[in-house]
């Protein structure tokens, strides 16, 4: 792991993401003022933009998570495992899933179905980040902070088999390093 992080491209620093944040909450600031959402953190990944976005948002809001990945501590997706549904009541309730990065969107539309099913009256979702390519499936995030290359990235709560979710940034693994 500590050849790996060496020998990464810096893509995002902590001032570029915080920045992304902060326009992100100005948006979220404006259309969730009088709604009163459920904010659901997308485990493990978004751990961190969830923790980073809460201090700059201005409006009622209830905060849970919900856990279903593709991933585990794998580089490519598999069939979906579902690990822990939200405790709050999400009937009748405007809920915005914050996620970490919108890849190919298999996790975010069995994220955004299961919400509807629980009778919510809105589901939207954040993402920090969105990986530029053409292989997308669902309908696409209402929020992005960020635009990335179509590399395999870690840092700021995204994973490299497990770990260097703690990286201080978004990078890119060396082109060979998969």
């Amino acid at each position: 792991m500590n050849q790996v992080m060496q020998q990464a491209e810096c893509l995002f620093t902590l001032q570029a993401i915080d920045e992304s944040l902060e326009q992100l909450a100005s948006q979220l600031n404006q259309q969730y003022v009088d709604k009163n959402p459920v904010l659901l953190c997308v485990m493990n990944g978004a751990v961190m933009t969830m923790g980073h976005l809460l201090p700059k948002l201005q409006f009622n809001l209830e905060t849970d998570y919900i856990h279903a990945t593709r991933y585990g501590d794998k580089t490519v997706g598999g069939t979906l495992d579902w690990r822990a549904k939200p405790s709050i009541e999400l009937h009748g309730r405007h809920v915005l899933l914050v996620d970490d990065i919108y890849d190919e969107g298999f996790t975010l539309a069995a994220l955004r179905e299961f919400c509807q099913q629980s009778g919510a009256i809105s589901v939207k979702t954040l993402v920090l980040a969105d990986k530029q390519h053409g292989n997308k499936h669902g309908i696409p995030p209402e929020y992005i902070g960020l635009s990335l290359p179509n590399r395999y990235v870690f840092g700021f709560g995204m994973d490299y088999k497990g770990y260097l979710r703690n990286a201080p940034g978004i990078f890119a693994i060396k082109e060979n390093a998969s």
